[in-house]
């Protein structure tokens, strides 16, 4: 039986797919580790893991995807077992004070990079007779995390497009799974972390936002080994499921989702990030006037 074969895309040190990559080799795979910039894959290349190589792709580029697909082709007989579509952006800003050009580099990433990578790669995925699809998303696309409205709404794009993805490839014996993650020791927050602006609506609750939002999916957050582990080993199982729910918080979060309905989450993030505090302070301003 020839060695199965995966490619992931964003696997810089510090995230998720540096630690995916690793997991899938220690397993036997041939892995094809991406980042948008070859000499972020240096410290996976020095760990000298024979059946790993690293290629330079950015999602957000045809060129670069397709360039990446006929290398892929061409090592492997134009057959990949397991495309893992891992590259993201994360964006923490109010709704009302997005900058929209920013939102729309976010979304180039996390959800037009993960269709262009799924239509350049789905040929190959056929040809290997028994393909997967992982997408990794987010609670965040199921819960409204405060100041958060342009990733959530990015992830819960990446969960609906899996959901149809999987019928729509399922007589290409092509199996398609969305990993649900909470929160995971990751290097993802701190690339696109705000401060609310002095002229937000939000000002008031400024400092409280600074101390909660900030790096809050870190807390108690599981390892990305262990993370890994549990990802890889779903991922290779005959039969995968249409969603996996891994990390911390990801299961109350679909507890509450699952049975509490969709104001489920109101209350708990209102006290969380002191919406009902400028509510209170709104209204005695109110007051005052």
């Amino acid at each position: 039986m020839s060695q199965r074969t995966v490619l992931i895309t964003g696997c810089t040190p510090g995230g998720i797919g540096y630690e995916l990559a690793q997991e899938y080799a220690a397993k036997g795979l041939r892995v094809f580790a991406t980042a948008r910039r070859t000499e972020a894959l240096g410290e996976l290349t020095s760990l000298h893991i024979p059946c790993m190589e690293p290629i330079e792709l950015d999602v957000t580029k045809i060129q670069s995807i397709k360039a990446a697909r006929d290398h892929v082709a061409s090592l492997t007989g134009g057959k990949l077992d397991i495309l893992v579509n891992n590259a993201g952006q994360s964006y923490s800003v109010p709704a009302t004070d997005v900058d929209i050009e920013e939102v729309q580099a976010m979304f180039d990433i996390n959800i037009f990079g993960v269709m262009r990578m799924v239509q350049e790669f789905t040929p190959l995925l056929i040809a290997s007779g028994d393909g997967r699809i992982v997408n990794i998303g987010s609670i965040a696309g199921v819960m409204p995390y405060p100041f958060g409205s342009a990733y959530n709404a990015s992830k819960a794009a990446l969960h609906s497009y899996g959901n149809t993805l999987r019928l729509e490839l399922a007589p290409f014996n092509i199996q398609v799974l969305t990993i649900i993650t909470g929160g995971v020791k990751s290097n993802i927050s701190s690339h696109r972390s705000r401060l609310i602006k002095p002229s937000s609506l939000y000002a008031p609750i400024a400092e409280i936002f600074a101390q909660r939002r900030a790096g809050r999916s870190q807390v108690g957050a599981m390892s990305t080994k262990a993370y890994a582990q549990s990802v890889v080993a779903q991922t290779l199982k005959h039969r995968v499921k249409a969603w996996f729910w891994i990390g911390s918080f990801s299961l109350p979060c679909w507890i509450i989702d699952t049975f509490f309905g969709r104001r489920g989450f109101d209350w708990l993030f209102s006290w969380r990030f002191a919406l009902h505090h400028l509510k209170n302070l709104l209204r005695l301003e109110k007051k005052q006037m």
